[in-house]
C-alpha cells in the first residue's frame, strides 16, 4: 500500500532502498519527506512541474487509488493478504467466470428452497395442521428467512464483499470467533444437508421404480388408522440400496463440482426447468381434480373440504408417518416446525457463493428476496389448495398426493423431486467448499491451511472434504437424529446475520453506508429473536447441543486463533463505551470502519469576535457537520497568552463559558483552554497532549486567516505555517475553513453541488467529509462533484471510470470530471483568464518581492543568513514564482468549474520547506481568490475509508 504522506514515492516497483534507523529516528519527518524526492524517475518530474506544491506523488492517478482499495495488512494478518492484494481498481483480473443475479443467486436460492418437504410432505403437515395452522407455520417460517434476507441484503450492499457469504458478513460485523464459529457450523449443515438431499432423490426413485433395487424392501403393515380405515401396507426402501446409490450420486455430482462455476452453470437450469414444469403440473392437477381414476379422497377444490381440513387435528403415527392410535410419535405445532423449516432454507445458497458473482451488492439483495418472496407465496398458495382439495384421510395417507393428482401423470412429479433434491444437493456441494475455503483463506486457524485456495481457483481439497462428509452420512442412512441440529445450525446463521444488521445498525458508524434502504434495526433484532425463538420451539435440547458447540469453537477459536482487525462492529461499540474502548484498543490504529472524526475546534484565531463570544457560531455548526447524526467527539480550544500561574483563574472562567456555549448550540464535544507563552507555543502543547488513548482529536479545525493582510497582522503567517507544520508532524488531519462567516447553520438549506478538488491522497478524509455533509438537512439536496487531474489525455477516460467504479464501492453517488494537464493549464493562459485572479496574482508577485528584498536587506545589514522563526531559509524565486503560477492555474480552474458550487473542497498543500511563512499565505490567498466558501482538507498517513463490508 502506497503511504498516504503526500512526499511518499509514486513508483511502486521501484526497489527499497536501505534505511539507516537510527539516522531516520531522529531525522525531521519533512525532512526526510524532502529526502525521498530526490529519488524520481523522469516521468515524476514532468508531473513535479505541474503541481509540485502539493507533493511529488500528489496527482490522484489511477495506481494511487489501490491505498483505500485494500484492507491494510496488519501483523498478525488477518484478513486475507492474498485475497485482499487480487483486488485492484481499473482493469480486473481475468476470473473465470462471473455470475449474474439470475444463475449467481436467484437459481441457486430457488433450487435450495424447493425441496423434497414440499413434494412428499407438504399435504402430510396440512392434514396434520389444518389449514390455519399451517397458514401460520408457513407464515412464521417466511417472516424468519425474509427478516433474515433483509439483513443479509443490508450488509452485503456496505461494500465489497469477497468470498464466504454469511461467514465473511458475519466475522466481520461480529468478529473473527464469532464467524468462525458460526461459519463451520454453517459449513456442516451445508454437507450433511448435500446427504439429506441425495437420500431425497434416491429414496424418490426407488420408489417410483421398485425393481431398480438391489435388496428386498421393507414392508410395513398398519391394521388400522385413527379414522377406522382398512389396512395400510407401506413400502420403503431398502437401507442397503439407499447407501449404494446414495454413494454413486454423490460422486457424480462431486465431478459435475470439480468442473467448476461454469459446469455448474451450465448444469443448473437443466435440474430447475423439469422442476418448476413439475409445480405448474400440480397446479394444473389440482385445479382440473377429481380425475376418472382419482382416488375416493381426492374431492376436487370444495368449500366442504376447505371447512372440514380448517382446524388442527394431531394424531399419534408411526414411523412412516401414518396415523395409528398405537404410534409412537407424537405431534404438535412445534413439531411440525421442526419438519417443515427445512423447507424454506436455502436463501444464503446465492451469498456462499459471493466470489463467483460480478457484482455482489446488486445481486445478492435482488435474487435473495425474490426467490424467498416466490417461495413463500407458493407455500401460502398451496395451503389452501391442498385444504380444499381432499381429505383429511387421503392428505394424511397418501405420501405422494401431489403426483396422485399431477397433470398428465405422476411420473412428471417423481422426475421433479428428483431433480429438484439433486439441484439442492448440487448447490450444497457447490457452497459448501467455498464457505470453508473462506475461512480458510481468512488464516485464523492454522489447522484449516490445508483448504486454502488462490482466489478465482477451484476448491478441490475442500470439494473432497464436504463430499467425504456427505457421502459418510449417506452411508449412516438414518438422518434422523443429525437433521434437527442441522436446522439449528442454518437458524443460529440466520441468527447472526440478523444480529450483525443490528449491530452495526446500532452502532451507525461513518463506514455504515449500505444501498439497501428497507432494513431497519428494529426489523434486525425481530428476525435474530425469531430465529433464537423457532430454534427453542423445534427442540430446546437440540438447541442447547447446537450452541454449546458453537461455544466450543468459538473458544478454541480464541485460544488457537490468529488475532485479526477486521473493523468489527464490537471495536466500533467500544468506542461508545469509553473507558472500554480505550483498554479494548489500546494504542492501536484505528480501523477505517471504525474511524471517527474527532475535531479540535480552534474557537478564537484570526477573528474579530465580542469578548463575551468564547467560540465563533458557525465553527460550532461546522464541527456538527463533521458528526454523523450527532455521533462523536468534539474538542474546543483556546489560547490565552500569558503566564499560567496568573491567568489560571481567568482560562477556568473562560473553559466554564465555552462549556455552556457549546452546551447551547447541541454539541457532543468538551471545551479545553490552555494558558501559553504564545498561540505557536499553546498548540504545540495540544497537538502533543490532547485526548487520551485512540480518543485524541484526530482533525484540526480552525478558520482561514483572511484579515492577516487587510489588519497588517504579520504574525499570522509564521503562527499559521507553524500549525500546519505541527499537525504534519503530529500525523494529524487538517481543515480550513475560507468563508466562515456564510456557512449555513442547520437551518439554511442548500441547493447545488459539492465541488471535490481531489488532488493529495488522504486516505479519503475528503470523500467522508462531503458524505457527512449530505447526511445534514442543510446540505441533503446537493450533489457531489469530484474533480481529478490526469497527467496525460490518453488516461482521462480509463482514470474516470476508475474512479467511479471506486467511488461506487464506497457506495457514494458523485458525478467524476477530469481536468488534464493541458486544460488545466489552459484556463490559465488562454481566452479562460479572469482579469481579478490575474491582477490577484501580480499583485501577489510584487508583494513577495517586496517582503524578501526587506528580508535580504535586513539580512546584509546584519551580517547574518536569512533568518525566519530561529530556522534559515533559502530564496528561490524562481520556485516562488512556479507556485504562483500553480494556484493561479488550480483557482482559475475552481472558478471554471464551481463558481456556483454550494462548497469548494480542496486538497491543503503543505508548506514548502525552507521559504519563508509569507511567501506561503500568499500562495493560498491566491488559491482562495473569489472563491466564497471553501474547506481546504489534508489528511494524514490513514485511511480513514475502505472499500470493505
Amino acid at each position: 500500500m502506497a503511504p498516504l504522506d503526500p512526499g511518499a514515492s509514486a513508483d511502486a516497483s521501484a526497489a527499497p532502498r536501505p534505511i539507516n534507523p537510527g539516522r531516520n529516528r531522529s531525522m525531521d519527518p519533512r525532512m526526510r519527506v524532502a529526502s525521498s524526492n530526490a529519488h524520481r524517475t523522469s516521468s515524476a518530474r514532468q508531473s513535479d512541474s505541474k503541481l509540485e506544491l502539493f507533493g511529488f506523488d500528489s496527482l490522484v492517478n489511477i495506481l494511487g487509488l489501490k491505498s483505500m482499495a485494500e484492507e491494510p495488512a496488519q501483523t498478525p494478518a488477518s484478513p486475507t493478504d492474498s485475497e485482499d492484494m487480487g483486488i485492484t481498481i481499473g482493469r480486473a483480473q481475468e476470473t473465470d467466470p462471473k455470475l449474474g443475479t439470475l444463475m449467481g443467486v436467484f437459481v441457486p436460492c430457488l433450487q435450495n428452497i424447493l425441496g423434497i418437504i414440499y413434494y412428499i410432505r407438504f399435504t402430510w403437515i396440512v392434514g396434520m395442521g389444518g389449514i390455519w395452522q399451517s397458514l401460520v407455520l408457513v407464515a412464521l417460517c417466511g417472516a424468519c428467512t425474509f427478516l433474515t434476507a433483509i439483513s443479509l441484503s443490508a450488509i452485503a450492499t456496505n461494500g465489497a464483499m469477497k468470498g464466504g457469504g454469511p461467514y465473511y458478513l458475519i466475522g466481520r460485523a461480529l468478529g473473527p470467533e464469532v464467524g468462525v464459529s458460526i461459519g463451520l457450523c454453517f459449513f456442516l449443515g451445508n454437507a450433511v444437508a448435500g446427504a439429506m438431499y441425495v437420500l431425497g432423490a434416491v429414496e424418490t426413485f426407488l420408489d417410483a421404480v421398485p425393481s431398480a433395487g438391489f435388496f428386498q424392501e421393507k414392508v410395513t403393515v398398519v391394521n388400522g388408522t385413527a379414522n377406522g380405515g382398512g389396512g395400510i401396507t407401506i413400502s420403503t426402501p431398502s437401507l442397503h440400496d439407499l447407501q449404494i446409490y446414495g454413494v454413486i450420486v454423490t460422486i457424480l455430482l462431486c465431478f459435475i463440482v470439480f468442473g467448476g462455476v461454469k459446469i455448474i452453470n451450465k448444469v443448473a437450469p437443466a435440474f430447475l426447468m423439469p422442476v418448476l414444469f413439475s409445480i405448474l403440473c400440480i397446479y394444473i392437477g389440482v385445479l382440473s381434480a377429481p380425475g376418472p381414476n382419482s382416488p375416493k379422497g381426492i374431492t376436487g377444490l370444495s368449500t366442504t373440504t376447505l371447512v372440514d381440513n380448517w382446524s388442527a387435528d394431531y394424531q399419534p403415527t408411526n414411523d412412516a408417518g401414518v396415523p395409528d392410535p398405537n404410534g409412537s410419535i407424537y405431534w404438535d405445532f412445534n413439531t411440525l416446525l421442526g419438519l417443515f423449516f427445512p423447507a424454506v432454507t436455502g436463501i444464503m445458497a446465492g451469498s456462499n457463493r459471493s466470489a463467483s458473482l460480478k457484482d455482489t451488492q446488486s445481486s445478492i439483495p435482488i435474487g435473495t428476496l425474490y426467490a424467498t418472496l416466490l417461495t413463500t407465496m407458493m407455500y401460502l398458495l398451496s395451503v389452501f389448495l391442498f385444504g380444499a382439495l381432499a381429505t383429511r384421510q387421503e392428505l394424511l395417507t397418501d405420501r405422494l398426493l401431489t403426483a396422485t393428482v399431477a397433470w398428465p401423470a405422476p411420473a412428471v412429479i417423481h422426475i421433479g423431486i428428483i431433480l429438484s433434491t439433486l439441484g439442492a444437493a448440487l448447490q450444497s456441494l457447490t457452497g459448501a467448499p467455498r464457505l470453508l475455503v473462506a475461512i480458510a483463506n481468512d488464516d485464523i486457524l492454522p489447522v484449516l491451511n490445508c483448504f486454502n485456495a488462490y482466489e478465482g481457483s477451484e476448491p478441490h481439497v475442500a470439494t473432497l472434504f464436504t463430499s467425504f462428509i456427505c457421502i459418510s452420512c449417506v452411508v449412516i442412512g438414518n438422518l434422523d437424529l443429525i437433521t434437527p441440529t442441522i436446522t439449528m445450525f442454518f437458524l443460529l446463521c440466520y441468527a447472526g446475520v440478523n444480529l450483525s444488521c443490528f449491530l452495526l445498525d446500532l452502532l451507525d458508524a461513518p463506514s455504515w453506508r449500505p444501498r439497501w434502504k428497507l432494513h431497519h434495526w428494529s426489523l434486525s433484532l425481530i428476525g435474530a429473536l425469531l430465529c433464537i425463538v423457532i430454534m427453542f420451539m423445534i427442540s430446546w435440547a437440540f438447541t442447547v447441543v447446537s450452541l454449546a458447540l458453537a461455544s466450543l469453537i468459538y473458544y478454541y477459536v480464541s485460544l488457537k486463533g490468529k488475532a485479526g482487525d477486521w473493523g468489527d462492529g464490537f471495536k466500533s461499540a467500544y468506542f461508545q463505551l469509553a473507558l472500554r474502548s480505550l483498554r479494548s484498543l489500546g494504542a492501536n490504529q484505528v480501523h477505517p470502519k471504525n474511524w471517527y472524526p474527532i475535531p479540535l475546534i480552534f474557537c478564537r484565531p484570526w477573528g474579530r469576535l465580542p469578548e463575551d463570544v468564547p467560540c465563533h457560531p458557525k465553527l460550532a455548526d461546522f464541527a456538527n457537520f463533521m458528526k454523523k447524526k450527532g455521533r462523536g467527539m468534539s474538542i474546543f480550544v483556546s489560547i490565552i497568552d500569558g503566564d499560567y500561574h496568573e491567568s489560571a483563574e481567568d482560562a477556568k472562567a473562560v473553559c466554564r463559558k465555552l462549556s455552556a456555549y457549546i452546551d447551547d448550540k447541541r454539541c457532543e464535544g468538551v471545551a479545553e483552554i490552555i494558558v501559553a507563552p504564545s498561540m505557536s507555543d499553546g498548540f504545540r502543547s495540544i497537538v502533543q497532549t490532547m485526548g487520551l488513548g485512540n480518543l485524541k482529536p484526530n482533525i484540526v479545525v480552525m478558520r482561514y486567516p483572511e484579515i492577516w493582510r487587510s489588519e497588517n497582522l504579520t504574525q499570522i503567517p509564521s503562527t499559521f505555517v507553524g500549525i500546519i507544520n505541527d499537525c504534519i508532524t503530529a500525523n494529524k488531519a487538517v481543515v480550513t475553513v475560507k468563508g466562515l462567516d456564510e456557512w449555513p447553520n442547520e437551518y439554511q438549506r442548500q441547493y447545488g453541488t459539492i465541488d471535490l478538488y481531489w488532488i493529495v491522497r488522504d486516505g479519503g478524509l475528503m470523500l467522508l467529509l462531503s458524505q457527512l455533509l449530505l447526511t445534514k438537512d442543510s446540505f441533503e439536496d446537493c450533489k457531489i462533484q469530484v474533480f481529478c487531474i490526469a497527467e496525460e489525455d490518453t488516461e482521462a477516460e480509463e482514470l474516470k471510470a476508475d474512479v467511479k467504479k471506486f467511488l461506487y464501492d464506497l457506495r457514494m453517488r458523485a458525478e467524476v470530471i477530469v481536468v488534464t494537464m493541458k486544460s488545466f493549464e489552459a484556463h490559465a493562459d488562454g481566452s479562460s483568464r479572469i482579469d481579478d485572479t490575474q491582477e490577484a496574482y501580480r499583485s501577489a508577485q510584487n508583494r513577495i518581492r517586496v517582503y524578501l528584498s526587506e528580508m535580504k536587506e535586513t539580512a546584509e545589514r546584519e551580517g547574518r543568513p536569512l533568518m525566519e522563526g530561529g530556522k534559515q531559509v533559502v530564496v528561490n524565486e524562481q520556485k516562488v514564482d512556479k507556485f504562483l503560477n500553480t494556484m493561479l492555474k488550480l483557482n482559475a480552474t475552481i472558478l471554471r468549474h464551481s463558481r456556483m458550487a454550494v462548497v469548494v473542497m480542496v486538497s491543503l498543500p503543505a508548506p514548502p520547506l525552507n521559504q519563508p511563512a509569507y511567501c506561503y499565505m500568499e500562495y493560498m490567498d491566491l488559491l482562495v481568490e473569489n472563491v466564497p466558501r471553501m474547506l481546504m482538507v489534508r489528511g494524514y498517513r490513514r485511511d480513514v475509508v475502505t472499500l470493505f463490508t
